[in-house]
């Protein structure tokens, strides 16, 4: 037993001893300015800004339809990815945006198709998925619907 105890701890005294390498003299320096880049980099994300969140289209008759144009910049320092517009609902439809990156500086727009259903006030919901920090975006229509005249 005495054998044991001793061989642990001549094992023990080595695996400490051969430890006092200085771990921060073994840091490369280009590796930390690269790391450094690299994460700076990595916090950068473009900035989806609109020229109006929402659109009202005020009174319409019934089943009329109706549409607007959304446009947007891209105010931050990485290019803008739009992968998806969709609507609330299938009587509203985004059409005619890009699906090419926006250079950060850059324009761009999409239109937003009504089709007039409902009644009284109506808001719709459109929602932008990107790149961006947040990774949506949403803007919004609204329209007092007319009813229907009465059919005689």
């Amino acid at each position: 037993m005495k054998k044991i105890i001793l061989g642990l701890s001549t094992l023990c005294l080595i695996a400490f001893t051969s430890c006092k390498d200085n771990a921060a003299a073994k840091i490369d320096e280009t590796n930390v300015a690269v790391a450094a880049e690299r994460d700076a980099n990595a916090s950068n994300f473009p900035v989806l800004e609109f020229d109006k969140k929402e659109h009202d289209f005020g009174e319409i008759e019934a089943k009329t339809p109706v549409e607007t144009v959304f446009s947007y910049t891209n105010t931050g320092n990485a290019p803008l990815v739009i992968t998806d517009i969709k609507s609330s609902c299938g009587c509203t439809v985004p059409e005619d945006w890009s699906r090419e990156p926006l250079a950060p500086g850059a324009s761009g727009k999409f239109t937003v198709k009504f089709n007039g259903s409902g009644s009284n006030k109506v808001t719709k919901s459109i929602t932008v998925t990107a790149n961006t920090e947040k990774g949506t975006e949403v803007v919004k229509i609204s329209a007092f619907v007319k009813p229907e005249a009465a059919k005689s």
